[in-house]
């Protein structure tokens, strides 16, 4: 009885630990409507990404070209490369998919902005003839 009640207890109190970092910022110290900032952040991620991709093609280049250099684990580096590979491609997919995402929604601010301006630029006689 006590048993379950721990349990019950320590996964309610992992749940309500993991709960808070879904609603946290997307990125740590950026605020979420600084789009011109979250764009920087996102492009320079994956630019950084892109170069241990290229360090990690290099790896496994070397792996494929002589295997006999990395003895009985040269299986095993070269499987963990690939996945590193994988991995990098994924995230500079990512990276790039919500710096578009950012870069839209900066560009509809600016429109509505634009819009409320004009709006606010009309004769306010002539609106209600």
């Amino acid at each position: 009885m006590k048993t379950s009640k721990l349990l019950v207890v320590l996964s309610l109190l992992a749940l309500s630990l993991s709960v808070p970092s879904a609603f946290a910022n997307e990125v740590e110290g950026i605020d979420d409507n600084d789009h011109a900032a979250l764009i920087k952040y996102y492009e320079n991620h994956a630019h950084e990404e892109e170069d241990m991709l290229h360090e990690n093609e290099e790896l496994l280049k070397e792996y494929e070209e002589h295997p006999y250099y990395f003895g009985r684990h040269g299986q095993d580096i070269q499987s963990h490369t690939l996945a590193n590979i994988h991995e990098h491609e994924k995230t500079i997919e990512e990276d790039l998919h919500h710096a578009e995402d950012h870069k839209k929604m900066m560009a509809q601010e600016d429109h509505s902005a634009e819009k409320a301006e004009i709006k606010q630029d009309r004769d306010p006689i002539a609106a209600v003839k």
